[in-house]
């Protein structure tokens, strides 16, 4: 039985399964990270492309569960705990796949980004919405901070939507797989990224007024830099590319030296 103060919500339709097998691009000597292998359905699919799976499960019950099905795969691990807790930096190059819980979507996202140096891909089925903020361009409401802080680093793909019908319990909302494969480089340098995030933040803190409005706490020179990056200050955040946000970044933190 699925448990409410855990998110659970089981997948079990095999041809969905199947397509987020795919869509992992799982190879033989890859090593994969399950987050919530619930009934092992998928942790069976993975195990059979992956060199060695490790699954991370946070219900004893299902732990319990999961050792008897699983003891016939000699490339599991099991271990029983908490994914945000989990020491991601210690794993050699490493893919990620989940039916991550609605509530901790966006807090797991941003560990497995703290691990970024090892990470390959994230392959994750999360509520559709969320999965189409992720994957958003500039110019639309979807586009924001998430949009943002997930591009900077990565690629991500929405692949396809997930019907709420295909899990049990039913969700309230549809859900979506979204394949999210880590840039060789960064499109913001590391000693850039804080103060590029906090420009990033304070301009959506604010997303319906203009940038001259909005990006006020930086001082009253803001629309000159805005005008020396070549950005119209009646724009609104939503409306400007990574590239566009690091110019304006780049000139505010020079004015603030």
């Amino acid at each position: 039985m699925a448990k409410k103060s855990l998110g659970q919500n089981f997948l079990f339709d095999r041809a969905i399964l199947s397509g987020i097998v795919e869509a992992a691009e799982i190879g033989p000597d890859d090593t994969v990270i399950e987050i919530g292998p619930g009934h092992g359905t998928l942790t069976r699919l993975l195990a059979e492309k992956a060199r060695k799976l490790i699954a991370i499960e946070l219900d004893h019950q299902l732990c319990i569960k999961l050792v008897g099905e699983l003891s016939g795969y000699d490339n599991i691990e099991l271990i029983e705990g908490d994914a945000l807790k989990f020491r991601f930096e210690e794993i050699d190059r490493f893919k990620v796949v989940a039916n991550i819980p609605y509530y901790i979507t966006t807090p797991v996202i941003f560990r497995l980004l703290e691990a970024k140096q090892n990470l390959e891909s994230m392959t994750l089925t999360i509520q559709k919405e969320v999965a189409e903020r992720i994957v958003a361009p500039p110019g639309g409401k979807d586009y924001g901070v998430l949009s943002i802080a997930i591009q900077c680093f990565a690629i991500p793909v929405l692949n396809f939507i997930v019907p709420k019908e295909a899990f049990h319990p039913v969700p309230k909302v549809d859900s979506a797989v979204v394949h999210i494969s880590l840039r060789k480089e960064p499109l913001v340098s590391a000693g850039a990224e804080e103060f590029f995030f906090k420009v990033v933040r304070t301009a959506f803190s604010q997303r319906r007024k203009t940038l001259s409005n909005s990006l006020k706490p930086f001082g009253p020179a803001v629309r000159d830099m805005l005008a020396k990056a070549e950005i119209d200050p009646q724009r609104r955040p939503e409306t400007l590319s990574i590239e566009e946000f690091k110019r304006v970044a780049g000139l505010l933190e020079e004015n603030q030296e």
